[in-house]
């Protein structure tokens, strides 16, 4: 089998909060003179969200915000990412980090240089918290949009989908689109096909954070397919918080026959356990997804992604070098 951490990949939906190595939580934690948050055993998505918080609370510096965004990056790189777009709702942390432009110009610095140092490229998915007035949505798409230019990419929306569907929040999602920033909204995991139809209308989604259940409606995967939008998906996720039972019950393999792009992410590794790398493995272990299937999503995730076109381009010919080595003498 090939080494599917020689797979070039980009990692587009990943928390960057979320993506806290354990080792870091647990030492912020004790600088800031705060319990280590409990991290698993949740089972629905308001204990999860909850942990999350729980988490962001040990950044207390800019320093230790710098940190984890390094980390970040270094991770990406070491399962093969040739682009990471990590995505965090700024305004979460202005109680201990300060006012948003201080905290954004912070997080985009420090993935210049960390991508610098790790090889790979960056850019940033600013995000609206969808269950707060659309007022707010609307001001950091006004932020995403000044910093297009230093780094932010994509405009989301998170947070827990369950009864705040897509369409308040076309406001922001226009600003986003009219100032260049690609549309990455959640949809269609907490809620179902109607999510995803309300991110592709009211917010003219390019790709979509899961995605995963507009399975429940096959001409919905028609439209995915022909419109050529890329599912961001995230199967330890969807398992672990009981959108799908199993990881043999996931829906990638139907979507991909379907021909809908797919992108394979970790969301949340601090909190779900597997990274991007382990996401491969699992997909091709558990789900049994073959190197041809998952070179195609590789090749999703970097032509779906903020990345600049040259660097797509490389990352394009390095999938092709990948696929024809020789598979007889490469291992996982």
């Amino acid at each position: 089998m090939r080494h599917l951490a020689a797979l070039p990949k980009a990692h587009l939906h990943v928390h960057l909060e979320g993506a806290m190595r354990p080792a870091t939580l647990a030492e912020l934690a004790a600088e800031a003179g705060v319990p280590v948050p409990q991290v698993r055993g949740f089972g629905t998505f308001g204990a999860f969200a909850e942990m999350y918080v729980a988490a962001c609370a040990v950044l207390t510096s800019e320093a230790s915000l710098r940190r984890l965004v390094d980390e970040v990056v270094a991770d990406a790189a070491l399962a093969g990412a040739v682009w990471v777009e990590p995505a965090t709702y700024i305004p979460q942390h202005r109680e201990l980090l300060g006012p948003d432009e201080h905290v954004l110009e912070v997080i985009l610095d420090e993935l210049v240089h960390a991508g610098t140092r790790h090889g790979i490229g960056t850019g940033l998915l600013i995000a609206a918290d969808r269950t707060l007035d659309p007022a707010d949505a609307v001001a950091q798409a006004r932020l995403a949009v000044r910093h297009a230019a230093d780094g932010v990419v994509s405009f989301g929306l998170h947070n827990d989908e369950t009864g705040f569907p897509p369409e308040p929040f076309a406001e922001a999602f226009d600003i986003a689109l009219a100032g260049g920033l690609l549309s990455a909204p959640h949809a269609g995991e907490l809620e179902g096909p109607a999510s995803v139809v309300g991110a592709l209308e009211a917010l003219g989604a390019h790709r979509i954070q899961h995605g995963v259940r507009a399975v429940e409606d096959p001409d919905l995967v028609v439209r995915l397919a022909a419109a050529d939008v890329c599912l961001d998906v995230c199967p330890s996720s969807n398992v672990l918080l009981g959108v799908f039972p199993s990881i043999a019950d996931h829906p990638l393999p139907d979507l991909l026959a379907a021909g809908v792009s797919c992108s394979l992410n970790a969301d949340d590794p601090l909190l779900f356990g597997p990274g991007l790398l382990e996401e491969y493995v699992l997909c091709r272990d558990e789900m049994g997804l073959t190197d041809c299937d998952l070179a195609a999503i590789a090749r999703s995730s970097i032509r779906a992604s903020g990345a600049p076109d040259a660097l797509k381009a490389r990352a394009d010919n390095a999938v092709d070098l990948w696929m024809a080595a020789d598979a007889e003498d490469a291992v996982a």
